[in-house]
């Protein structure tokens, strides 16, 4: 499938999505619903076992919502657009049984920052700013930062950043938790493929469910959540992959891992 305002490519095992409208990649309705098909794409690819989201150009991982496309509307055609494109785009992101990784660098704004937590995990570059700026434009965050962030970063920190508009660095966003890595800029695709090819490498059945309790868990009480955790690790421990971990642990050798 073309694409065009993203690239796609393929470092078997992992799918590599680049947001592509430089010089700094603002997110169109057409973005958005080209995000959603192409991690459907590779969702789909048993070939891929990781998908790494990243921006082209050398500016910005994404400066946010390109605001031409939604000037003007009225509040019942606002809506519409975000369940027809971020909404349904997010939950697409955030729910697939593949791990997810963003690789930022330059300014992850809005939207952009907005993809990036939607990530299962963040690695930016020494010169990557977050933020979440709507605030000074008289509005408010409509794609998720005022859940994910929070959950993210905290309360206290995400009120902050939230009710001020202001950004982070990268040491920062390390610092409170939005971010795993910081890394020199040029080493930044080669630490995010790295992590991606060792996420790819792991028994997949396990994966899935050990990001499905956490992603759950975290909307359920805790005894909802260990009821879901001892359902996952009875699937977990009887699939086939589970069974060849367990029994290269006893025979004193590497497992052999298929998928299943």
């Amino acid at each position: 499938m073309s694409y065009e305002t993203l690239i796609i490519e393929r470092e078997f095992p992992v799918g590599i999505i680049k947001l592509n409208r430089p010089p700094v990649n603002p997110l169109s309705v057409k973005s958005y619903l080209e995000l959603y098909d192409a991690i459907s794409e590779l969702e789909k690819d048993e070939q891929i076992g990781a998908i790494l989201i990243t921006g082209a150009g050398d500016k910005a991982f994404a400066a946010g919502l390109d605001v031409k496309d939604v000037m003007g509307k009225t509040a019942v055609e606002t809506l519409d657009f975000l369940w027809s494109a971020p909404r349904r785009t997010f939950d697409k992101l955030t729910g697939i049984e593949k791990p997810t990784i963003a690789a930022v660098f330059g300014l992850a704004l809005g939207g952009g920052c907005e993809v990036a937590i939607c990530c299962d995990l963040r690695i930016a570059s020494e010169d990557a700013i977050f933020g979440v700026p709507e605030i000074n434009l008289g509005i408010m965050p409509g794609s998720g930062a005022t859940q994910r962030l929070p959950r993210l970063v905290g309360l206290a920190k995400a009120k902050e950043m939230l009710f001020t508009g202001d950004n982070v660095n990268a040491e920062e966003a390390y610092r409170i938790g939005l971010v795993n890595k910081v890394v020199p800029r040029d080493k930044l695709m080669e630490e995010a493929m790295k992590m991606a090819r060792k996420l790819a490498a792991k028994p997949k059945a396990a994966l899935a469910l050990i990001k499905r309790c956490v992603d759950s868990g975290l909307n359920m009480d805790l005894a909802s959540g260990l009821t879901l955790e001892m359902d996952c690790f009875s699937i977990a421990f009887t699939s086939e992959d589970g069974r060849e971990g367990i029994n290269a642990f006893v025979e004193k050798r590497k497992p052999n891992y298929k998928g299943k």
